[in-house]
């Protein structure tokens, strides 16, 4: 098995980032993992993370997902990153790739409709996801541009289902956590 995680390894120091090295691991479960990381890097976007070939297959949603299937999400497709990272909450630190904080916005697991590795090669996944936020049917579709690059863009759709929100607005938690934090330090 090629090394899913080469590109991922030499991207950070983990002598100075708590971020998780990490090797391939296979589960023997039906059900994948998913993860949405609120990431505040250098601008605030979100990281989409998908378990396939023990790794998180990963995409950067500048504008994070939506349940409204009127919403079409820009997903730039990054390297993948070890299952350890679907529990990975903290700060990188300044001088680090992808430096700023790093949150659990989702979790839940995914299953596949058809052959997830078919989807991916042929530029169209579609899953349901199980999480606390995003529920339902949604799909990955990939987008060809006039500037065609090593890294792939997709759209993050969410298809109109029985878990569908017109109302959805995201709502980032990081405040949230800092608020919560800020009162415990404060109480007795």
């Amino acid at each position: 098995m090629k090394n899913l995680l080469k590109t991922y390894n030499q991207k950070r120091d983990f002598n100075k980032s708590s971020e998780p090295k990490g090797f391939p691991k296979i589960k023997n479960l039906d059900e994948h993992i998913f993860v949405v990381h609120e990431h505040h890097a250098s601008h605030l976007h979100y990281d989409f993370r998908l378990e396939l070939d023990g790794v998180l297959k990963s995409w950067a949603v500048p504008k994070g997902p939506s349940m409204k299937p009127a919403d079409k999400r820009l997903a730039v497709e990054v390297e993948d990153h070890p299952l350890d990272y679907a529990n990975f909450h903290g700060t990188i630190p300044k001088g680090q790739y992808g430096s700023g904080d790093v949150y659990i916005w989702d979790k839940g697991t995914w299953q596949e409709e058809g052959d997830a590795y078919q989807g991916l090669k042929k530029g169209k996944l579609e899953f349901t996801l199980n999480g606390k936020k995003l529920k339902g049917h949604f799909v990955l579709v990939r987008i060809h541009g006039r500037n065609e690059s090593k890294q792939h863009t997709w759209l993050l759709m969410k298809k109109n289902d029985e878990e569908a929100d017109s109302f959805f607005e995201l709502e980032p938690i990081a405040q949230e956590i800092k608020l919560i934090g800020n009162v415990k330090k404060k109480s007795p």
